[in-house]
């Protein structure tokens, strides 16, 4: 019996050994988790920061707007496509869309008109026909987007 005390003993001493390291190698992981689910906290609580500081910065840009065109500072088509692309941009609710419908409506009527690069390759004649449309599907809009406009004012989205 005293030939398997020694041989009993060292494995008892191996197997504590192992079973410290491997507690050992469990705590240095759990701290490791713990800081890397902090770091991760702080991440998505910055992403939240800076998504209510867009949300901030195009619900400003949407007063200004609706502003604009109350001031007669911008064309009715241009205010309601800028408007609906915003609050496209902000993913409101389909309430609110319908709340505000004077915009997306004059912006799909005049959805068929080139802007940019491609308005400054029309010819003059063209142009003038374009304009034409968009005057008259301005007045038919008029009363509608003048409204939305006083309505949205002060609202956010």
């Amino acid at each position: 019996m005293s030939t398997q005390s020694p041989y009993l003993a060292l494995a008892l001493i191996a197997a504590a050994s192992i079973v410290f390291a491997l507690a050992a190698v469990a705590v240095y992981y759990r701290l490791k988790l713990r800081t890397m689910q902090q770091h991760q906290q702080a991440q998505l609580e910055q992403l939240k920061k800076q998504g209510q500081q867009q949300r901030g910065r195009i619900n400003k840009s949407i007063q200004i707007i609706a502003q604009g065109l109350l001031d007669d500072q911008l064309s009715l088509t241009e205010g309601s496509i800028r408007i609906k692309v915003l609050l496209d941009g902000l993913a409101v609710e389909e309430g609110v869309q319908e709340e505000f419908a004077a915009f997306y409506h004059l912006a799909a009527a005049t959805d068929h008109i080139p802007i940019l690069e491609a308005w400054k390759a029309l010819n003059t004649r063209k142009k003038l026909e374009f304009d034409q449309q968009r005057q008259q599907l301005e007045s038919d809009h008029r009363e509608f987007v003048i409204d939305a406009a006083q309505r949205i004012l002060g609202k956010q989205f």
